[in-house]
């Protein structure tokens, strides 16, 4: 039997401090009920004749295709919006875009660069709104690792060391220290100097951390700051919108490439460890950025390792997504 809190019914999500502790672990339960009434075979119409809004300033593979593909599951239709599709920001404000499209649309999934901009359109459009990245949070690629964390462990507490390694206030830092806080998960950020988390979003998350009985670090010896860890997680070093930097980056952030010998470090190598990453990956010669450079920010023997579970992690999107509009759009008594 599906079941949600009452309180998740109309809500926006624009980062994890949106929702309380025990609201975004409902969230996760409940994408761990859709994924196995998906598995059963079942397409429901949890939001039979729903229509969502996706509008994308930055390309993505995992969001628009989770987004699309969970919607349809449930009855719905969701309409891809980028940039040449609308006006938003350029020939008309993102409060009128906003004020337009709550009118025609139940749901708004954000994908772009400015958090206020998706702040605005939650404000000012009348109907959900969520945050599928903004150059500061991705909320809803941290509601797909808990569940990938959950699946593998059991259960999240202060017995779980997560290790974020590489550039530590990007958007997925950002998100996944708070998620790691309000969850109970112990958090350690292994980053350089000039990369280290911004001390507001830290400051913010150690008391989330500390009311929940668990502590976050950060450590500049990647080999030190991993020793415990049970999931080693990293993103890609040089965020959309930063490309000038790559040079810089690639220089920076050599040392904190994850690779076997820092997985051996965690001391975990047999025991409970995982690898996580985001997507895409700089892993092997295969794309445009490799071809020259090789891997980047892990190897593809980590990549391709048991311990990589990134590819449930990236299903696990679509499952989570679909929670987060089901519980924020469905009627209960529809099931």
């Amino acid at each position: 039997m599906l079941d949600w809190m009452d309180s998740l019914k109309g809500r926006s999500l624009m980062r994890l401090k949106s929702f309380t502790d025990e609201e975004m672990m409902n969230l996760v339960d409940l994408a761990a009920q859709l994924k196995s009434r998906r598995a059963a075979g079942v397409r429901g119409d949890l939001l039979h004749r729903r229509n969502i809004a996706l509008i994308f300033e930055k390309s993505s593979t995992r969001t628009r295709n989770s987004t699309l593909v969970a919607v349809r599951d449930e009855g719905g239709n969701g309409e891809y919006l980028t940039r040449p599709d609308i006006h938003f920001g350029k020939k008309e404000s993102v409060k009128d875009t906003a004020r337009v499209l709550g009118r025609i649309y139940d749901g708004i999934l954000f994908r772009g660069f400015r958090q206020r901009d998706c702040e605005e359109l939650a404000k000012y459009s009348g109907v959900p709104v969520w945050n599928g990245l903004t150059d500061d949070y991705h909320p809803t690629q941290i509601l797909a690792d808990l569940l990938t964390m959950k699946e593998s462990f059991g259960k999240l507490d202060s017995n779980t060391v997560v290790a974020y390694v590489g550039d530590g206030r990007n958007n997925v830092a950002n998100s996944l220290m708070m998620g790691c806080a309000k969850c109970g998960v112990r958090y350690v950020c292994c980053a350089p100097r000039e990369l280290r988390p911004d001390e507001a979003v830290l400051a913010e998350a150690q008391e989330v951390a500390t009311k929940n009985g668990c502590d976050i670090r950060v450590c500049e010896d990647p080999a030190e700051g991993v020793k415990g860890a049970n999931v080693l997680y990293t993103d890609v070093w040089v965020s959309m919108g930063e490309e000038a930097k790559t040079a810089e980056r690639i220089k920076m952030l050599r040392p904190y490439q994850i690779n076997m010998d820092l997985m051996r470090a965690t001391g975990n190598l047999e025991g409970r460890l995982m690898f996580l990453h985001c997507l895409p990956a700089f892993h092997d010669f295969n794309t445009e950025v490799t071809k020259e450079c090789g891997a980047l920010e892990v190897t593809d023997e980590v990549f391709e390792s048991k311990y990589s579970k990134v590819f449930d992690e990236s299903e696990n999107r679509m499952h989570t997504i679909k929670a987060l509009i089901v519980s924020a759009l469905c009627d209960k008594s529809r099931i």
